[in-house]
């Protein structure tokens, strides 16, 4: 709730108010129409480019944003990201997000498989905001392909087939993995061939769009490039984004507080602002954050195969409102 209340962006998820009703915590957010996986439902054999492109590159500002501010999310993934009926992105879900500071412990466990990036999959407990760059890159050729990039049925068969693509692991990266207790005694298979990411990509799609995707899915977290580079990728020249409206509260928001009977109020007046904030020069993927904290409990069991929602750990029941999908 305090990051949430804190990192106020346009295309970041609006928290309007908190409040507590018999003993639980209530959370009211702006009401968005869909999620990305809602797109990817329409069009199973891949979106259109120009709609992949504002889709993603406010996925990449509101990320930013939480970058500058010294805040990784851990779990973007299509169903975190949604969408408002004029196609403007709203980042949500900070359940995983964590602020940087120095000597904090951090769980390595976080994000969904899917879209975890090496040094999360081995057990690597030096990361910082490259994880999340992995993530857009995963997301971007989900949406450029209508289906997962890697959908790893463990976090072993996700190494698995992330290096069939991207090859060996880093160095580093595998001693991780070999010295983790969790991972005692398992051997990781080698690849019996290799498929290369352009193979795995529509041949439509243009060099710039492949460009973006190999920085991306760079496998050494500190070649990756910083959120406020990947926003100036040629990939996205030419794209048309919405225009976003301010995110400070407006007189319905401001009368739901009036009027609102269900108990404390936990929040005061949410004061935004609105548009991209200025760039800082700081490349923040040196910076990093440590865990001595081994004894984790992780699942890396199968998915659910009955699951929409990609996450480890349970499914939801989603109804796909196609009537509320933006126009292109």
């Amino acid at each position: 709730i305090i990051i949430i209340q804190l990192l106020k962006h346009a295309n970041l998820i609006n928290l309007i108010e908190v409040f507590r009703r018999k003993r639980k915590l209530h959370l009211v957010f702006e009401y968005c129409e869909l999620t990305v996986l809602d797109i990817l439902e329409k069009y199973p054999k891949g979106v259109p480019d120009n709609l992949t492109k504002k889709i993603i590159w406010q996925t990449i500002n509101a990320i930013n944003f939480c970058h500058q501010h010294n805040c990784i999310h851990r779990d973007v993934k299509p169903e975190n990201i949604l969408l408002t009926k004029d196609c403007v992105v709203k980042l949500c879900d900070f359940g995983f997000a964590r602020t940087l500071n120095p000597g904090e412990n951090y769980t390595d466990y976080v994000a969904t498989r899917w879209y975890r990036a090496p040094e999360l999959l081995v057990g690597d407990t030096q990361y910082g905001p490259a994880v999340d760059v992995w993530a857009i890159g995963c997301v971007t050729a989900e949406l450029q392909r209508g289906e997962a990039l890697w959908p790893g049925k463990s976090d072993v068969d996700q190494l698995y087939l992330i290096r069939k693509t991207v090859g060996d692991l880093m160095p580093r990266h595998m001693t991780v993995f070999k010295t983790n207790e969790f991972f005692a005694g398992v051997t990781l298979p080698e690849p019996e061939t290799h498929e290369p990411l352009e193979s795995k990509i529509p041949k439509q799609i243009e060099e710039s769009g492949m460009d973006f995707l190999r920085k991306c899915l760079d496998k050494d977290p500190q070649k990756r490039p910083i959120c406020d580079l990947l926003l100036r990728h040629p990939y996205f020249i030419n794209v048309k984004i919405p225009e976003i409206e301010s995110t400070a509260e407006d007189t319905n928001h401001t009368k739901f507080r009036q009027r609102s009977k269900y108990g404390q109020s936990i929040l005061p007046t949410l004061t935004s602002k609105s548009g991209t904030p200025d760039i800082r020069s700081v490349q923040l993927h040196s910076r990093t954050v440590n865990n001595n904290n081994n004894n984790i409990n992780r699942n890396i069991g199968p998915i659910h195969q009955n699951s929409l929602d990609r996450n480890d750990n349970y499914g939801l029941i989603r109804t796909t409102r196609f009537e509320h999908l933006p126009n292109i």
